[in-house]
């Protein structure tokens, strides 16, 4: 596995949250998760330009529901970046599902913002290093 950060580290906690929410929610070929094998520095460089941008244009267009969160274990970027990988890629819970945390308004919201940005995949280049696409 690449064992250096290929941008400048460290990334936001939005970002962190979201890539290491991909690596616990997708799996490899093998049907595993990888996260098993598999860690946020494993990302190619363009595929970590892609996750900050994508992030940052979802963070700037929705900064004000973002700011509603308030859960007593993790931080509004922690659960933004988590939430917004699995709203995008229709997994069972997301935005829509944080009533203990986010008013009915902002979940709806954030979860038609995400479900807008259409879905992404995590998948291995012939490198080693995963990519988003």
């Amino acid at each position: 596995m690449n064992t250096t950060c290929p941008l400048q580290c460290p990334i936001s906690p939005f970002v962190r949250a979201y890539l290491e929410c991909a690596l616990w929610a997708e799996c490899d070929a093998n049907d595993r998760p990888l996260e098993e094998n598999y860690s946020v520095r494993d990302f190619a460089p363009e595929a970590l330009e892609k996750a900050i941008a994508d992030c940052k244009r979802f963070q700037d267009e929705n900064a004000a529901d973002l700011a509603y969160y308030n859960h007593p274990r993790w931080t509004a970027a922690e659960l933004g970046g988590f939430d917004l990988w699995l709203t995008r890629n229709h997994h069972g819970c997301g935005f829509w599902d944080r009533d203990d945390c986010l008013p009915e308004e902002a979940r709806n919201r954030l979860t038609a913002a995400a479900t807008k940005m259409g879905e992404i995949y995590v998948y291995t280049g012939n490198d080693g290093l995963l990519y988003l696409g």
